[in-house]
C-alpha cells in the first residue's frame, strides 16, 4: 500500500490543473497521508491559487504531520486561452512535453525540496504550449530503480515517447473518444517499456498523460473599459454585441446583468484599469479584471439597504463564480451553461 496519486481538476476560464505526487514510504499511514494531500489539493485548487502558492500551503500541511512525513509533488496548470502551462515542483521529477511536431522536451529545472522539508517560496515555472501538445507527468517509481537513477530513467522516458510516435498522427483533436483511446495506448506503451517486470517492482508508479486543446481565437473576446461609471453601460453593450456574433442571444439578458454587476462592483469598491473578457467553450465565462487585490465578499443586505446585493445576484444567476489573483490585479469570473452546445475541454487524459 503506497502513496502515489494523480488528479485532473477543472478550474475557471477552462483552465485545467494536473497534479501528481508521491508520499515517501509504504503502509496505511502513507496511504492515509496521500488521501489527505489529494483532498487538500482539490480544496486549494478551488481557490485558484498559483502553483507555487498552492505548494507552499501543502508544505505547511505536511510539516504539521510530523518529522517522519515527506512527499514529492508537481502541480501544473494549463491555460487553453493563453496556450501556456505553469507549474511548480517539490522534489518531484520534472514534466515532459511532447509538441505537435513530435519533439519531446523536459525543461531543466532545479526542483525545490520535498514537501515537509522545503522552505517556501517555491520556484514558479512556465512555458508556452502549442495546441495539441502532450503533458506527461510521472512519479519516480516509473523512471528510477536499482539499475538506473532518475536522470537515466528520464532520458529513457524521452526516448520511449519519441519512438512511440506521440505526435499529431496519434490524435485527431476532434474525436474525443478516439483521442482518449490513443492516450490509453500510449500509457500502456510507456509502462510496458519502462516497467517490463512491473509485477516484481517494489515501488509504486503513477503516470498521467494529457492531450491539450487550445481555445480558438474566435472564442475569446477581450475589451478595455474606462475607469468610471460609464463602464457598466459599455460592458453591457459589448457583451450584447459579442453574444449576437456568437449566436448566443438567449443568454444576453443574464449576461448583461452579470457583467453590469461585476463591473459596477469594481467601480464602487476597487480600481482600474478594467477589462472585460468573454470565453465561449462548453460554457460561457464572463471575466472582469481590475487593478485591485481586494477580496470580493457577498454581503447580507437588509431590506432597507440600497446596495450590497450585487454578488448575491451574480451567485444566483451563474452556475458558479469566484475570483483569482494575478501579480498586480485580480479577475472576478462567472460561468453560465450554453444550451444545446457540444462542449470542448482543455485536456483529454
Amino acid at each position: 500500500m503506497g502513496g502515489d496519486w494523480f488528479d485532473v481538476i477543472p478550474l475557471s476560464a477552462d483552465r485545467v490543473a494536473m497534479v501528481i505526487g508521491d508520499v515517501m514510504g509504504h503502509g496505511i499511514a502513507e496511504a492515509a497521508t496521500m488521501g489527505r494531500l489529494r483532498t487538500a489539493v482539490r480544496t486549494l485548487a478551488d481557490l485558484d491559487m498559483a502553483p507555487d502558492e498552492l505548494l507552499s500551503h501543502l508544505n505547511d500541511l505536511v510539516s504539521d504531520l510530523g518529522e517522519d512525513f515527506y512527499a514529492t509533488c508537481l502541480y501544473a496548470v494549463y491555460d487553453p486561452a493563453g496556450r501556456r502551462c505553469s507549474y511548480s515542483l517539490a522534489g518531484h521529477p520534472p514534466p515532459v512535453f511532447v509538441y505537435p511536431d513530435g519533439t519531446v522536451h523536459s525543461p531543466v529545472t532545479s526542483p525545490d525540496p520535498p514537501l515537509g522539508a522545503a522552505t517556501p517560496p517555491f520556484a514558479a515555472h512556465g512555458l508556452p504550449l502549442p495546441d495539441g501538445s502532450l503533458v506527461v507527468l510521472c512519479t519516480d517509481g516509473l523512471i528510477e530503480s536499482a539499475a538506473q537513477d532518475v536522470e537515466q530513467g528520464l532520458a529513457r522516458l524521452l526516448r520511449v515517447l519519441s519512438g512511440a510516435g506521440a505526435g499529431p498522427a496519434r490524435f485527431t483533436g476532434t474525436d474525443q473518444e478516439k483521442d482518449v483511446q490513443g492516450l490509453e495506448e500510449l500509457c500502456d506503451t510507456v509502462v510496458s517499456e519502462l516497467l517490463p517486470d512491473r509485477g516484481r517492482t517494489t515501488d509504486d508508479a503513477a503516470l498521467l498523460i494529457a492531450h491539450t486543446r487550445a481555445m480558438p481565437a474566435a472564442d475569446i473576446a477581450s475589451f478595455g473599459l474606462p475607469d468610471d461609471p460609464r463602464a457598466a453601460g459599455q460592458a453591457r453593450q459589448l457583451a450584447r454585441d459579442q453574444l449576437t456574433r456568437w449566436g448566443l442571444d438567449e443568454l444576453t439578458t443574464t449576461t448583461e446583468l452579470l457583467v453590469s454587476e461585476l463591473v459596477g462592483n469594481v467601480v464602487r469598491h476597487a480600481k482600474g484599469p478594467m477589462r472585460l473578457r468573454l470565453l465561449r467553450s462548453r460554457i460561457l465565462t464572463c471575466e472582469v479584471y481590475d487593478g485591485s487585490l481586494s477580496t470580493p465578499r457577498v454581503r447580507h443586505a437588509t431590506y432597507t439597504d440600497e446596495g450590497g446585493r450585487g454578488l448575491q445576484l451574480v451567485a444566483a444567476l451563474s452556475r458558479r463564480w469566484g475570483a483569482r489573483y494575478l501579480s498586480d490585479s485580480k479577475c472576478i469570473w462567472a460561468e453560465q451553461d450554453i444550451p444545446n452546445v457540444a462542449g470542448r475541454v482543455g485536456v483529454a487524459s
